[in-house]
């Protein structure tokens, strides 16, 4: 027999043996740190403002050899000649003013735009004749292009700051408030009985309920009113021209076509874009990081 059928209740049994204790070292993970350091120009490559650097110098230099290749500055001039054009005009004052006369224009007309938006989508959210007559209103006037209403606003408003500022009102509110009404719409019913917990009603509910929750959305509807607003602005100039005498980078655009000075039509649509994306990537950029992104609402 065993010695474990023979051994009773009270019977020692033996110790087992004890291993030798050793340190076992872990296997690199394959792509880690550990195994390989990450090269310079890697390293370099995680940085989004340098890709997007490398990304205009490559369009850059199409440009130049295009413009060198086609032989005709009076269809397109070279990079370098619009460069020169533009700093030129930087220097003497120009271009600065006239940015300064259509950025001065632009936040008078996308301020009224953003303060409209948020009255009418604010009536849609509190009672069912708001939400009618902000769906009304939209499906009649979103697709109708601002442009189209430069001569009622001339007619209206005169040759002056108010024509602009109306169709830039127009451009904006639409888009901005079809955004902060589907922000509204998608806020979470959880956040809504807790609102109505606290005894939140009007304004008080949607400033400490609402906004906060669909701040994704309002900062992408005021990208949105802020592009479309930018390309009105640009585009009456053009066909309106000066306002009470104080011409816009449009403005610019229209005198250097007319007087055949493409290397300044160029100047002055790089304006427009450089305007764009320091807007873009500056002022938009910071305001994501300091409410969206710091509070994990999105990617």
């Amino acid at each position: 027999m065993s010695d474990t059928a023979t051994a009773g209740p009270g019977a020692i049994r033996p110790t087992p043996p004890i291993r030798p204790e050793y340190e076992r070292i872990p296997e690199p993970i394959a792509g880690s740190s550990i195994e390989r350091r990450v090269s310079l120009p890697q390293r370099l490559w995680q940085y989004a403002w340098l890709r997007k650097a490398l990304i205009l110098i490559f369009l850059a230099v199409m440009w130049e050899i295009v413009a060198r290749l086609q032989g005709n500055d009076l269809l397109l001039p070279s990079f370098t000649a619009t460069l020169q054009a533009f700093f030129e005009d930087i220097g003497n004052g120009i271009i600065p003013g006239r940015a300064a006369n259509s950025v001065d224009i632009l936040v008078k007309g996308y301020v009224a735009g953003v303060v409209l938006a948020f009255v009418l989508t604010s009536l849609a959210v509190s009672s069912q004749l708001g939400r009618d007559f902000l769906s009304t209103l939209t499906s009649m006037l979103n697709p109708l292009p601002p442009i189209a209403l430069l001569p009622l606003g001339l007619l209206w408003f005169g040759l002056g700051q108010g024509s602009l500022i109306f169709v830039l009102i127009h451009s904006v509110l639409w888009p901005l408030a079809l955004n902060m009404y589907t922000g509204f719409t998608s806020v979470p019913e959880t956040l809504r009985m807790t609102g109505r917990n606290y005894g939140l009603r009007g304004l008080r509910y949607v400033f400490l309920i609402l906004v906060p929750a669909a701040l994704p959305s309002i900062i992408a509807g005021l990208k949105i009113g802020w592009a479309f607003a930018w390309r009105t602005l640009i585009a009456a100039e053009l066909v309106f021209g000066a306002s009470s005498g104080r011409g816009g980078v449009g403005w610019y655009i229209f005198q250097n076509r007319n007087e055949l000075y493409t290397d300044r039509v160029f100047a002055g649509l790089m304006t427009v874009i450089l305007l764009g994306l320091l807007v873009e990537n500056v002022l938009f950029r910071q305001l994501e990081r300091r409410t969206i992104l710091k509070w994990g609402m999105t990617r």
